[in-house]
Parts: structure tokens; sequence; C-alpha cells
């Protein structure tokens, strides 16, 4: 199995300027993600933000599990963390950015830690919006570590893809 990549296709009920007015507002992704997030995306911006729930060590560690990793620490870091970085935005068809995956460990520097890219690419479909998102760069990522976020990550967007369909279509 390769670890370099993910992707996630969703249809979203929603016309397109709907969809895409929303995507790079980072007030609006945070709502559906599960964080506040301050600043504004734009290209090159750092933003950072706060986890709105509590993290379910339990269930983190069953699915670990299910998926044959050998449960590990886990450091969750407390207050404002730096979310992510902006690298581009395309109205309507393009956001991306940069951040550190599964970044459950308050002890390591995200300075210097190995970002993967994530991209949502929008288009419109004639049942409303088609929305792919991709995580890639998993290759650069610690061997160490690299089959726990592929796997915690990949799981995070089917659930993400879905937390962002309801909040969409609730609109």
């Amino acid at each position: 199995m390769s670890f370099d990549r993910i992707e996630r296709c969703v249809l979203l009920r929603a016309p397109l300027p709907c969809v895409g007015d929303r995507a790079p507002d980072a007030r609006e992704f945070g709502r559906w993600f599960g964080f506040v997030l301050e600043g504004a995306f734009a290209p090159g911006a750092t933003i950072e933000g706060r986890f709105l729930g509590t993290v379910n060590e339990a269930a983190i560690r069953a699915f670990e599990a299910t998926v044959g990793l050998t449960p590990g620490e886990l450091k969750i870091p407390a207050g404002q963390i730096t979310f992510c970085t902006v690298e581009r935005i395309e109205p309507e068809t393009y956001f991306s950015y940069r951040w550190i995956p599964y970044g459950i460990d308050a002890s390591i520097d995200p300075a210097t830690e190995p970002m993967t890219l994530v991209e949502f690419h929008l288009r419109a479909v004639p049942e409303g919006t088609e929305l792919t998102i991709l995580e890639s760069g998993f290759a650069d990522v610690p061997a160490h570590w690299r089959a726990r976020a592929f796997r915690m990550n990949q799981r995070g967007w089917e659930a993400q893809s879905e937390n962002l369909r309801v909040y969409v279509e609730s609109r």
C-alpha cells in the first residue's frame, strides 16, 4: 500500500457559488472542521486556532487497533495551535494549505516537522458541487510516524467530508 496520497470525493447538494464562497473562509471552514480558526485565509497566511471538542482517547486507540497500529502515546496540544499555512486560493475552484499530518503531539516543534499538502478541488455538476480532497506528501513524513499519520488522516477525511456535506446542505 502506498502511504503518500489520500483522495476523497464528496457530492455536495448545493450550487458551486454557495460552496465556493465558503471554502476559503477561515471561520466557515472552522465551523464544519471543529476548530475556532483565527485570521483570514490568504496565500502565505499562517492560521491558528483551537479545537472545539474533546479528544476521545479510547476511540482513537480502538481505531488504531482496527487498522493494525500499535497504540502510541497521545500528547494533546492545549490551547492555540498552528492549524495550517495557506498555499493557494482560486475562487470557486481550488483552495490549498500545508499542515502537520495527524498533529496530536504537543511535544513536536511545528517549525521542523514535514507538512503535507491538502487540496480542495471544486467542480459544478448537475447535482450540485463535486469536491475532491487530496492530501499528499506523506512520503516525507518520518518512517516511524508515516503509517499512523496516513491512516489517521484517511479516517479523518472520511469524517470531515461528512461534516462538510451536512454543514453545506443544512445552510
